[in-house]
């Protein structure tokens, strides 16, 4: 199979506790016409050592580390997945999560209309055993997305998790993901994406499974691990510019990006929020001085908070 319909980009970190089981409900797919690029970043467990009896059984599946002219982390390795990958279709599965055995099946039907670039669909969380029960039913509701949607995407209102849509590869022929960011590096990208004029459909039907666990970069991230949350602002930033180069920063985007920086507690962010913007001076002033006292209001308020308690 030198040209399959679909390429598979997996990264993998020291998981090989959870990496079988993943490409294993990969192999359950009734869609058959697919590569799985698997990159590594360099772990040190038996990842190699565990999946080696299906690479040699299947040659749909590839096994590569991830070259240096890729940055270590989960952009670098998708990145080269993508230099590699040989099929129509992109998407992206974690090592640690279970696709429904119709994912690539039902993707590629919506995908085969020709105004259609991505589909988008429901993903489900689970923690501990995988023990789900899976509707085979083809029939579910359906809406398009297109560049008037990017605020919903951005505030996710309509979110956009990695593994959860897949991609006509002519979607990654100028944008590729930052290898800098370590966190929300796909929000960022996929906004970037959408704000390129790419239309896409949505159909409601759960098709991925994703492990919840506390060493994921999401659970890192909500106890403030520095590097994540420093991520986090870098793609705030760059998805600022980016709207403001192709004219989408609406005034309701503006205040949602100036709640977030504040809400954020990061003056940086603040700041650099409001340089890229070009607020009218009066308006940039008014930010600043609602910045300024805005401590002091949440002092007041948990002071509150406090006595209220301790009056009860």
């Amino acid at each position: 199979m030198t040209s399959p319909t679909i390429t598979i980009i997996m990264a993998t970190y020291n998981r090989a506790h959870f990496i079988v089981e993943s490409l294993l409900s990969i192999q359950k797919q009734t869609f058959l016409d697919w590569e799985c690029l698997i990159i590594d970043d360099g772990g040190t467990d038996n990842t190699a050592e565990v999946i080696k009896p299906l690479l040699e059984k299947d040659i749909r599946f590839k096994y590569y580390k991830r070259e240096d002219k890729h940055l270590k982390g989960l952009p670098g390795c998708r990145n080269q997945g993508l230099d590699l990958a040989k099929g129509d279709y992109i998407i992206f599965f974690d090592d640690d999560d279970i696709p429904h055995p119709q994912n690539l099946e039902l993707c590629v039907a919506e995908l085969s209309n020709k105004d259609v670039s991505f589909c988008r669909y429901i993903r489900e969380v689970f923690t501990g055993d995988f023990d789900y029960t899976f509707d085979y039913s083809k029939d579910f509701t359906h809406f398009y997305i297109d560049k008037k949607d990017i605020q919903k995407m951005l505030n996710n209102e309509l979110q956009f998790n990695s593994c959860a849509v897949m991609w006509k590869k002519v979607c990654f022929k100028e944008n590729r993901f930052v290898e800098t960011l370590m966190y929300v590096e796909e929000w960022e990208l996929y906004s970037r994406i959408v704000s390129s004029g790419f239309i896409g459909i949505s159909i409601n039907k759960c098709l991925f499974y994703g492990r919840k666990h506390p060493e994921s970069n999401t659970g890192e991230f909500y106890r403030d691990n520095p590097v994540r949350r420093a991520s986090y602002a870098d793609a705030i930033l760059l998805v600022v510019k980016n709207l403001k180069e192709k004219k989408l920063l609406t005034y309701s985007l503006k205040r949602y990006f100036i709640a977030f920086s504040i809400d954020f507690e990061e003056y940086n962010l603040f700041r650099n929020i409001l340089n890229v913007l070009d607020l009218p001076t009066f308006e940039k002033v008014k930010w600043q001085l609602f910045y300024a006292i805005l401590p002091l209001r949440l002092r007041v308020h948990r002071i509150k908070k406090e006595l209220k308690r301790r009056w009860k």
